[in-house]
């Protein structure tokens, strides 16, 4: 058995984030050779990432970047927070998402495609899964394209990298102001930028739903229009950003009146909350 030098298990760790022991019984199974002991590690991770198809992953990351007219947003999950605020996970997404931006994909599929390393973003994803020894997934993959965009990254937990992510896609000069929607949305969690993008087959359904509801309620017969139409806004309020009170604004206004207020327009938005 040839002597592993405890210098040598540490570079191990450091560049694959493996574990102490897998670590050092890979140097011992390659004669103290860290590039061999590397092909070791994660041929034995290959062999493993099939059977991790089936377990759960709902911890991870949300990233963003912003290029020219447009932002990205992925979520990139494994299936524990301690593999989650692991510098190889981080560093993963990281080239994850640039390769992404790279080639301007707007879908999982486009994402896992693209080129990264001479390899595709999947085969890379694979690999270190098989090093990391979880499961990881690609799991969403947001392009919002406008003139401007804005960015916002939620830590819920100082110990963990972002959680939840927000990009908005707007019109006009005023940053900070979209940046305070931002931050709204990764609050409020609406649904649409403006009541015209909600289909007409979920309006009639929520109609036909606070109708009975009224109904059932005793609610006197020609008073039930305004009641329902009352109903209904409340519903829209709960979907429609712009429709939405501004969680940050002193006055208490609606989203598309602070908009408009500093000359914006939001165009449109994306959210990601890890395993939501």
């Amino acid at each position: 058995m040839a002597a592993v030098s405890m210098a040598a298990v540490k570079e191990l760790r450091e560049r694959l984030g493996a574990g102490m022991l897998d670590s050092k019984n890979a140097l011992v199974e390659a004669e103290g050779d860290i590039e061999k002991a590397i092909e070791i590690l994660r041929l034995k991770g290959l062999k493993g990432v099939a059977k991790r198809g089936d377990r759960e992953a709902s911890e991870g990351l949300v990233a963003a970047r912003q290029s020219d007219g447009a932002a990205t947003m992925i979520e990139l999950v494994c299936e524990t927070d301690f593999v989650a605020k692991n510098a190889k996970f981080i560093a993963l997404a990281d080239r994850v998402i640039d390769a992404i931006v790279a080639a301007s994909a707007g879908t999982v599929e486009e994402a896992l495609a693209a080129p990264l390393e001479g390899k595709t973003v999947a085969d890379v994803i694979t690999d270190e899964s098989a090093i990391l020894g979880e499961r990881i997934v690609l799991r969403k993959v947001s392009r919002v394209e406008a003139p401007a965009t804005s960015v916002y990254l939620h830590q819920t937990s100082k110990d963990l990298p972002p959680q939840i992510g927000v990009v908005v896609g707007y019109e006009g000069e005023g940053a900070d102001v979209a940046l305070s929607i931002a931050r709204h949305i990764s609050f409020a969690d609406p649904i649409y930028v403006t009541r015209d993008e909600v289909p007409a087959a979920d309006v009639d359904k929520e109609r036909e739903i606070v109708t009975e509801i009224s109904k059932s309620e005793g609610k006197p017969e020609a008073a039930l229009p305004k009641i329902v139409e009352g109903r209904l806004n409340a519903f829209f309020k709960q979907v429609v950003l712009g429709e939405q009170v501004h969680a940050l604004d002193d006055e208490k206004r609606e989203v598309q009146k602070v908009a408009a207020a500093a000359g914006i327009t939001v165009t449109g938005f994306a959210r990601n909350k890890v395993g939501a």
